[in-house]
């Protein structure tokens, strides 16, 4: 979990934000994410999102983007959104699916097709028909409770 601290509109795309993110670490981390068009920036602002921190570093036009905003998109991308933390979600709260625990797939290369996160956890990364955030069909939750999204049978990224 992580707090929008500041977020501009990047410099070299039209399509993409320039956050800075704090996740507890001490310093935050640079993210780059292409919801230009599809969530105003006062509502990036000061945010609490949930992120994927275990991720190599990767270059976005010019910025080293350094984890990624989740979130839930509809069949045809017209709508993507950012998931909601639940209730009282604090900076560093960590996301865990029951009996998925285990050890933690260090700098995933996004770059790599063929990364863990593309062909074996998105696709079975989703919202139900109630918009709860699921693995496997087991919930993703905090120890605050459920991750939610207002966007139904949606595929996580």
């Amino acid at each position: 979990m992580g707090k929008i601290v500041s977020v501009v509109k990047h410099p070299n795309a039209d399509a993409l934000y320039l956050e800075q993110i704090d996740v507890g670490e001490g310093h935050n981390r640079t993210v780059v994410s292409g919801l230009v068009n599809f969530v105003p920036i006062q509502q990036m602002q000061d945010r609490i999102v949930i992120i994927m921190c275990n991720l190599k570093p990767s270059k976005m036009r010019g910025e080293n983007s350094q984890a990624m905003v989740m979130c839930a998109s509809n069949g045809d991308h017209t709508i993507v959104e950012p998931l909601l933390p639940p209730e009282g979600s604090e900076i560093g709260d960590r996301v865990v699916v029951d009996g998925e625990e285990g050890a933690i797939e260090e700098n995933i290369s996004l770059a790599n097709k063929n990364n863990i996160f593309s062909t074996i956890l998105q696709p079975d990364l989703k919202t139900n028909d109630e918009g709860v955030a699921t693995y496997k069909g087991k919930p993703l939750h905090t120890a605050k409770g459920i991750i939610r999204s207002n966007v139904n049978n949606a595929q996580l990224s």
